[in-house]
């Protein structure tokens, strides 16, 4: 994971926030590779969920909304994690991210001797005696009660800090989605079932933010309500649910994952949001334990129903949809592909190159055209031809600096798929490109006239 984050910085994928002012807990800004790779993944995400289905129609949404929405939603009363707080350093953590600590457990034998604590809400954590406090080390003694911490980020519109003022932004996309259903029906005049996606920013105020760019205040997410009638059997909506999990998995395999990285975990249904019917948590062994990779949620008629929102069919029946919700961070999308796509190879004797592995549609860059000489103005002057040739259809890079070498290990280590290498035989012979393909590291010859054709073929 040290060799991933410093890979990033180093190579303009993902910088700390703030960075010259010391930085911002958990905060990160995305580099000049690291906006490339986002926009690739998001526009490979709404290429193949909304823009090549006719059942899928999109959205953005605003980042502040009304806090009816909120109140309707059940966010303001049950969008809360526990939290507890250290006597010692008066740190905060959620208890289930403390080494010790089990939530909900019954006080047995099992867990060995502790302290059992009841929350408000009924919720009982359990303390072994030998558990310490992540940040200062010492025995973990409570400083007080447990309680429930709400999420939602919290900030004021008007000139007045007032409690009518008090607004929130969004800690979801799907609420936008839910509150415009029938303004998206009614224009797209779109039959059930259809869905409705959309990529957007969200916030939490997590208690114990962490792993880079795994859980953030600030994230992006790409998520789909799928609106579908009230199915009278198990079977109706477990058939669109089964579709749905399949297209994860696709998605996952697209990106670059392994199968054997995915694991499916079905939530118990005393973990289920209070929203879910049924929920599967995709998981992901990043190098930081497994984790969290994507969702999808049967959320029944929970939302629109607590909107008051109905549908009228061509048969005059009116009714509440139902909703299922494929859910999948931008962030974590690209922490699992960069850790999937980093290797680091054996090349002759003692040397070793780092290349990230990237599918051809995820790089950054596609192309990188050197001139073999940087000091040989009719080198430079053709490099630079081909480049504004390429750069027309394709995300290229021109680099002259060090030797060619050098320059195909840079490249190798952002995952620059091509390079193509202008030198004497280019102007004095054929008109032809040396190309060099990362994963093999093989090089051809291809005449100029037919390079841009043969990358984009090559880059499918």
């Amino acid at each position: 994971m040290e060799k991933i984050v410093s890979l990033a910085k180093r190579r303009g994928f993902i910088f700390p926030g703030s960075d010259i002012y010391g930085g911002l807990a958990n905060s990160w800004d995305y580099g000049p590779l690291g906006v490339e790779l986002k926009n690739n993944l998001k526009a490979r995400w709404w290429k193949k969920f909304v823009q090549s289905r006719a059942d899928m129609v999109g959205l953005d949404a605003a980042l502040i909304m009304n806090t009816k929405v909120w109140e309707a939603s059940g966010h303001l009363s049950n969008f809360s994690d526990p939290l507890i707080e250290c006597k010692n350093c008066k740190h905060r953590f959620r208890p289930d991210h403390v080494d010790g600590i089990i939530m909900n457990a019954s006080i047995t034998g099992e867990y060995g001797s502790g302290v059992g604590i009841g929350m408000d809400d009924g919720t009982r954590i359990f303390i072994k005696e030998e558990t310490k406090c992540p940040d200062c080390g010492k025995k973990f003694d409570l400083a007080d009660k447990p309680r429930q911490f709400n999420l939602m980020m919290k900030t004021f519109l008007g000139p007045v800090e007032s409690a009518e003022n008090t607004v929130y932004f969004r800690p979801e996309t799907a609420q936008g989605i839910f509150v415009n259903f029938k303004n998206v029906a009614d224009t797209t005049r779109k039959k059930l079932p259809f869905g409705i996606g959309q990529i957007g920013k969200a916030f939490r105020n997590e208690i114990t933010p962490g792993n880079y760019i795994f859980r953030t205040r600030e994230f992006e997410q790409m998520e789909i309500e799928y609106f579908i009638k009230p199915p009278e059997t198990e079977a109706e909506w477990s058939e669109v649910f089964k579709a749905w999990r399949q297209s994860i998995l696709d998605w996952a395999k697209d990106l670059g994952i392994k199968e054997s990285e995915i694991h499916e975990y079905e939530v118990p249904s005393e973990d289920l949001a209070h929203y879910s019917k049924r929920t599967i948590d995709f998981e992901y062994d990043f190098p930081f334990g497994r984790k969290e990779l994507y969702g999808l949620a049967y959320r029944t008629d929970f939302d629109l129903k607590n909107h008051n929102l109905d549908y009228t069919d061509d048969e005059g029946n009116k009714f509440i949809p139902h909703c299922i919700e494929p859910s999948l961070g931008v962030d974590r999308s690209i922490l699992a592909a960069m850790c999937s796509a980093y290797a680091e190879e054996t090349i002759g004797e003692n040397d070793v190159r780092v290349v990230m592995k990237f599918p051809k549609w995820l790089a950054p860059v596609k192309v990188a055209v050197f001139p073999l000489l940087k000091n040989k103005p009719e080198l430079v002057a053709k490099a630079k031809e081909v480049y504004n040739l390429l750069a027309e259809d394709l995300t290229v890079q021109f680099d002259d600096n060090g030797n060619v070498g050098k320059r195909y290990r840079r490249q190798d280590e952002i995952g620059t798929t091509y390079c193509v290498t202008i030198d004497f035989d280019t102007i004095e012979k054929d008109n032809t490109v040396t190309v060099r393909d990362r994963d093999t590291m093989e090089q051809i010859r291809v005449k100029i006239d037919e390079l841009k054709e043969w990358l984009i073929k090559n880059l499918k």
